[in-house]
């Protein structure tokens, strides 16, 4: 054992070394991991309330049946076809945004069920023949991935 302050304090140090060094790269790799999901977290809520504001914009343009199930083949006006056009443009620059931000190869778990919500989304306006229809004109120049990937969506959807 020390006898003397210096060797005291020599051998505290050696202690805090071993221990005390190691535990806060742990504490440190921790709170980053925390910040990380938290940033991951926030970008998500954002998305949804884009989305939600998304669905209230189909709402004050209900005459336009955008979000009913069966899609009728209602004539429109060029008014409407208008605004069916600027409304899908809408849409897909959000679902852009959701695939860059949110979607990566080997994504864990967490990120993953974030995702599939996504893509579920994506899946529903698929559905539509008349979205599945606008797809080439709207997907003109973005994200490769991502028109790669919505336009995989639309093929399984189109015999639907």
């Amino acid at each position: 054992m020390p006898d003397t302050l210096l060797q005291w304090m020599e051998f505290l140090s050696y202690i805090v070394t071993v221990f005390g060094l190691p535990l806060a790269i742990y504490v440190f790799v921790v709170e980053q991991r925390k910040e990380r999901e938290s940033d991951e977290e926030e970008i998500y809520q954002r998305l949804s309330d884009e989305y939600a504001s998304f669905l209230k914009l189909c709402i004050e343009n209900a005459d336009l049946a955008l979000l009913s199930e069966k899609v009728a083949d209602l004539p429109v006006t060029v008014e409407q076809a208008e605004r069916k056009k600027a409304i899908f443009g809408i849409l897909i620059a959000l679902f852009e945004r959701a695939y860059i931000l949110e979607f990566e190869e080997g994504m864990g778990r967490q990120r993953q069920r974030r995702w599939q919500s996504w893509e579920d989304y994506m899946r529903d306006w698929c559905t539509r023949r008349d979205f599945r229809e606008a797809l080439p004109r709207l997907l003109d120049g973005e994200d490769p991935d991502f028109a790669r990937h919505i336009h995989r969506l639309s093929q399984g959807n189109a015999e639907k």
